[in-house]
């Protein structure tokens, strides 16, 4: 009797096919599941107990439209604040009996710094109550964007061996020109005539900043720190003068040089600031402390706000419209942005429209796209402009048919001007991988290919298009600013801008924040009852709520290890992911910077 073999195949295929049989199985199994779940889940009802105090972190981060997800690499919930629900929620517990005060808790702020100011600016108001802001430093550094925030409250404590970074602002470039060499890839980089200060391709082609870029950034720091070392000054009582010297001869490097200089109060250990709180709300024992989740709080808030706005006939519409400009897909896309936009033109209630804009620009044609939806609407009901933290380049575009431009002095915008870049990598793949290419085409130029060099007809053609698009935004900027096309190139040309120097240019009319913005929609509306609405609209979603109490477990136990990238590769990622999304020609920032 022979024995017959089994083959490799006759084990391998079936126990394949088997194994994706039983995961779908699996997986549609655990969906229906938690289908049911969530259709089932009713949220725990929301309430504050009395002489509560409101804890506010801050530490995952603020955007304008908040979100909630789950990590799959640490399965841990990301929970970002919106910009309005934090402004919403401490304008809310300035007026809650049940709120007695704010203990702000710093340790890894992630925003930006007009929003940081806007923040600032929120705490101020609150005290303006008579309520109590105390502010500590519990982290390892005090980074200079936590100790601008923590300087508005009335006290400000740090802990005992924090390091402190009081040195002004700094700002470092990326440059790529040397790897692009070690790799035989050569840009071919296409600007509006002029725009010498549109630097957002120089690291492509250059080895260090261009005399142009070192003007506008040192200028744009500059401003930015005389608005943050002012405000700082006024909230601590100390001159202007003063910590500019503290910076310049670096003398604070710890909390107890800043208890020195009066910059912080005292410093304390965690349960020496509690004992202070439990003395401010009458509680003998730090232990009966009620400590209120901000971030709950404001979202619940904001929420509930929201949702009785929508059912009572609101009169003001913010648009908020955060990241770069694209035609589709994540960020400020046209499709989603034009679409708020004709449903708020259309809505016979909406008297007038607040469009807030923190945007680094990005596609001409996407920008171009939402300029005409803002025109279609300010003709029919003033559109009132609120810049985040960058408002450039496509970000200033699309703001420039508003009626009236509100920016923060922290504000980055500007950057009137274009670019384009056609990348050559026929050398590398000949030199690194021996590769060459070969082409048949039915006329001149029916093959335009980054394995090609662009002939000098080619690049004048890609040229004269870019010069094209140049002079549309800045007639689009002279028609909205009600300048001429000379005006806006002297203050064009790529250069950015802070909002301060801005107004002072011309190119924006009222320095404020959001809360501005839309105090003067209303006001020159004729409302004298606002009732706002946010778009996208605020939604009822139970999968946060899950998150959220999933998140609140002490007991539960779901992150898992996870290999992290260090903070300067994944920035590095994010660029080259950004670069891999360009599509045509762009309006955009100049530069990414990151603040030392």
């Amino acid at each position: 009797m022979s024995e017959r073999k089994v083959t490799f195949g006759r084990i391998f295929w079936p126990s394949f096919w088997a194994a994706i049989v039983v995961s779908l199985l699996g997986a549609i199994i655990w969906l229906i599941v938690i289908t049911v779940f969530v259709s089932g889940f009713t949220p725990e009802p929301y309430s504050v107990d009395k002489n509560s105090i409101l804890h506010v972190t801050l530490e995952n981060g603020v955007n304008e439209r908040g979100q909630v997800k789950l990590d799959p690499t640490t399965f841990t919930v990301e929970n970002k604040l919106s910009l309005a629900a934090v402004l919403h929620g401490l304008e809310t517990a300035k007026k809650d009996d049940k709120i007695k005060g704010v203990f702000l808790e710093l340790k890894g702020l992630q925003c930006g710094m007009a929003t940081a100011r806007e923040i600032r600016n929120a705490i101020n108001d609150f005290e303006s109550s008579g309520k109590f802001v105390v502010a500590y430093h519990s982290g390892e550094a005090i980074m200079t964007r936590e100790y601008y925030v923590a300087s508005a409250a009335n006290e400000s404590y740090g802990f005992p061996s924090s390091n402190m970074q009081f040195l002004g602002l700094g700002a470092e470039l990326s440059f790529f020109k040397g790897t692009l060499d070690k790799m035989d890839v050569e840009v071919q980089i296409v600007r509006g005539t002029d725009n010498h200060f549109k630097s957002a391709v120089e690291p492509f082609f250059r080895s260090e900043m261009s005399d142009s870029a070192r003007v506008q950034n040192e200028r744009y720091l500059t401003s930015m720190w005389n608005d943050m070392r002012n405000d700082i000054a006024k909230d601590r009582k100390i001159s202007a003068e003063e910590l500019d010297r503290l910076a310049e001869n670096a003398e604070i490097i710890d909390v107890r040089d800043a208890v020195k200089h009066k910059l912080i109060d005292a410093s304390k250990y965690r349960d020496e600031v509690m004992d202070i709180l439990a003395e401010k709300v009458g509680e003998k024992d730090a232990d009966d402390l009620e400590l209120v989740d901000f971030a709950k709080y404001a979202k619940k808030k904001f929420y509930q706000d929201q949702v009785l706005m929508q059912g009572d006939k609101p009169n003001i519409a913010v648009i908020l419209a955060e990241g770069g400009v694209a035609k589709s897909g994540e960020g400020l896309t046209s499709d989603d942005i034009c679409k708020l936009f004709q449903d708020v033109r259309n809505d016979e209630n909406i008297k007038t429209v607040v469009f807030r804009v923190n945007s680094p620009g990005g596609s001409a044609l996407a920008s171009d796209e939402i300029w005409r939806e803002v025109k279609l609407t300010n003709e029919k009901k003033k559109v009132i402009i609120s810049m985040g933290d960058l408002a450039a380049s496509g970000g200033y575009y699309i703001s420039a048919p508003g009626s009236h431009i509100f920016a923060d002095p922290l504000t980055i915008t500007g950057s009137i001007g274009v670019f384009g870049m056609i990348p050559y990598t026929g050398k590398m793949f000949q030199n690194k991988l021996g590769m060459t290419f070969d082409r048949v085409q039915t006329n001149q130029h029916s093959v335009l290919t980054t394995n090609r060099k662009l002939s000098d007809e080619e690049f004048e053609m890609i040229q004269s298009n870019v010069d094209d698009i140049y002079e549309q935004f800045k007639s689009r900027v002279a028609e909205g600013r009600n300048m001429t096309k000379k005006e806006v190139n002297v203050i064009g040309r790529g250069r950015v801008w802070t909002g301060t120097d801005a107004q002072r240019i011309g190119l924006v009319d009222e320095l404020g924040g959001m809360k501005d913005a839309i105090a003067f929609a209303a006001k020159k509306a004729g409302i004298s009852e606002k009732k706002v609405v946010y778009y996208p609209k605020v939604k009822e979603d139970k999968w946060s709520e899950i998150l959220e109490q999933i998140e609140e477990k002490d007991d539960i136990q779901v992150k898992a290890p996870a290999a992290e990238l260090p903070e300067e590769l994944v920035r590095y990622y994010e660029q080259l992911k950004t670069l891999e999304q360009m599509q045509g020609i762009q309006m955009r920032l100049p530069f990414e910077v990151v603040f030392k």
